[in-house]
């Protein structure tokens, strides 16, 4: 048993704490506030507090209790809303109110609650880690896989059929283990895996500037960065309501209190688009505002990817999606600056990379622990808030060293209201060859061609519209102002999506290869007769089917190949002989 020595802020130095280790939870005071060891020194013991240390005074106890900060991983997680350190939020609404007491507790997981378990395995089978015991529905749509824990191995001497609590023996193996629903974890520890495999598949998204153009490899990692404005969290909440992932952990970290309350109210009011139920069947959020102690936040982001882990080694595909790594990494900052560690750049503490890194790094598509060798996936995307939109600052380039996907968000587009934002000359994929067969496979030969085509042709319209700003646009030849009508096809009617529409607010790749193929058979029609000299730029310009280009994107999945072959004939017939 120690005690406080002194406090500042969510900081607190305790003395007598001999035989303590790193990462230790502790309770801090007479009222039991959580926190956690991060730096030692003989018997003094650094602790970052998860609850507000007003009213804490020298002398007041601390206990460590022996264990890291672990998550319970069971049935009951999804549907559920957290704060950073997994206690829920409507639980502890009910003890204490709308605002978060002091020293209060909640299990995250309900002990009362009985769940269906039908066992998949029989007495007598040999179980080790990551196997299948059992089965659970949750919910109508969501089958739990009740696993063997990491560590364990054995001959099951007896498996029970019926309703249980979380708590409740399940399994007990003729060494004498018991096995129950309910898993333990310490949050900073990744779980373990068979083997982790090449990024090979695409996280579809349904959004026709990141699948195209800059996809995300199912299992890897993205960063969006980008000024106050440009609409991190609606890109966000968009890929996580279209995204093709099995299961969404949504982290709100540090964001403003207003954000995640339209998170927290919108989302149980989301229709699943691929099952016509409720989203939060599927879902998991973890809600740390920023008047929320900043510890908490801190921890956050382990709660949510180790989430992540547990589903992902069930077999399923898992997108996380934090929102904001830069309120993270302040989160270190202000932690750092309190223990009077030596700061980094702006202040960041020296270890704000290896940090980020670590967390990045916990994404990936394996092979799953257990016999079965399931395949399971975390796609880790993160938004980053560089103040003033400067992309230089330490936590934007921290993380662009880590990320294989940047999607630069542009305030410039956001004013113009060109959404998503999306940066096409800053924005990169390194993904991009990784995933080449799959979209050759799954969509169309020609589909990597067609993209390299579209990105070589936006760029020359980027260097023609310089020259267009300088001496107008008559200084250009037939064949520039082609592409530059073309570049705003391609802008306005392609990479331009309305995140709020039935109908365009997710394109499926088919529809994405179609609508670029028809632009493009224009765009080379078009060339021809300007060459041949049978038609002149005003002609091609003025012509009815740009129009029927510029309406393909509101037309239904289902209704788009009638009017893809209508669209092509049309454009063949509008110029002489094919062009």
């Amino acid at each position: 048993m120690g005690e406080i020595i002194k406090i500042s802020g969510p900081a607190v130095i305790a003395k007598g704490m001999t035989g303590s280790r790193m990462y230790d939870i502790v309770k801090v005071g007479k009222e039991g506030l959580v926190g956690e060891i991060i730096r030692l020194d003989q018997d003094t013991a650094f602790l970052q507090v998860y609850e507000d240390t007003s009213g804490l005074f020298l002398g007041e106890p601390v206990e460590n209790t022996g264990a890291p900060l672990m998550v319970e991983l069971g049935p009951g997680l999804l549907s559920s809303i957290y704060d950073g350190i997994q206690r829920p939020l409507s639980i502890i609404r009910e003890k204490s109110g709308d605002f978060v007491a002091r020293g209060i507790s909640a299990n995250a997981l309900p002990r009362d609650k009985k769940w269906q378990f039908t066992p998949t395995v029989e007495k007598g089978d040999t179980v080790e880690p990551g196997d299948v015991l059992g089965l659970v529905p949750e919910n109508p749509t969501f089958q739990h896989k009740v696993l063997v824990p990491p560590g364990v191995y054995g001959k099951v001497a007896e498996i029970r059929s019926g309703s249980f609590t979380v708590e409740e023996p399940i399994c007990i193996l003729e060494d004498g283990q018991t096995l129950t629903m309910i898993q333990k974890w310490p949050v900073r520890v990744p779980r373990p895996y068979q083997k982790k495999l090449d990024p090979e598949e695409v996280f579809i998204t349904g959004q026709r500037v990141l699948d195209t153009l800059f996809p995300v490899a199912m299992g890897g990692t993205a960063a969006i960065p980008g000024p106050f404005g440009s609409g991190k969290t609606v890109v966000q909440q968009t890929l996580a309501k279209f995204g093709n992932s099995q299961v969404i952990i949504y982290i709100g970290c540090g964001e403003r209190g207003n954000e995640m309350t339209e998170v927290l109210v919108e989302f149980p009011e989301l229709q699943d688009p691929y099952t016509n139920r409720p989203l939060m069947e599927r879902t998991v959020l973890i809600a740390n505002t920023s008047n929320m102690p900043v510890a908490a936040r801190e921890a956050s982001i382990y709660t949510g990817i180790t989430i992540a882990e547990y589903f992902r080694d069930q077999g399923f595909s898992v997108a996380l999606m934090a929102d904001s790594t830069s309120r993270w990494a302040e989160a270190l900052r202000e932690i750092s600056s309190r223990l009077e560690e030596m700061p980094g750049e702006e202040g960041y503490p020296t270890y704000l990379s290896s940090r980020l890194a670590a967390f990045y790094e916990r994404a990936g598509r394996v092979i799953c622990l257990g016999k079965e060798g399931r395949l399971g996936s975390v796609t880790v995307i993160g938004a980053v808030s560089p103040p003033g939109g400067d992309f230089s600052e330490p936590v934007t380039q921290a993380t662009l060293r880590i990320v294989g996907t940047f999607w630069a968000l542009d305030a410039n587009l956001a004013n113009r209201r060109h959404f998503p934002a999306i940066n096409w000359g800053r924005s990169y994929s390194l993904y991009s060859e990784q995933v080449e067969n799959w979209y050759r496979k799954k969509v169309a030969d020609d589909f990597v061609e067609l993209r390299k085509r579209t990105m070589s042709l936006l760029q020359e319209e980027a260097a023609l519209q310089e020259v267009v700003q300088l001496v107008g646009p008559d200084a250009l030849q037939d064949n520039e102002r082609l592409i530059i009508e073309t570049g705003r096809m391609i802008r306005e009617d392609f990479l331009q999506q309305n995140a709020f529409s039935k109908v365009d607010g997710f394109c499926p790749p088919e529809k994405q290869y179609g609508i670029l193929k028809i632009i493009m058979y224009f765009y080379d029609l078009a060339s021809q007769s300007l060459r041949s000299g049978k038609l002149t730029i005003e002609e091609i310009m003025e012509m009815p089917e740009i129009e029927e280009i510029h309406r393909l994107k509101e037309v239904e999945t289902s209704e788009f190949p009638q009017h893809y072959d209508k669209i092509l004939s049309e454009i063949s017939r509008a110029f002489p002989s094919g062009g």
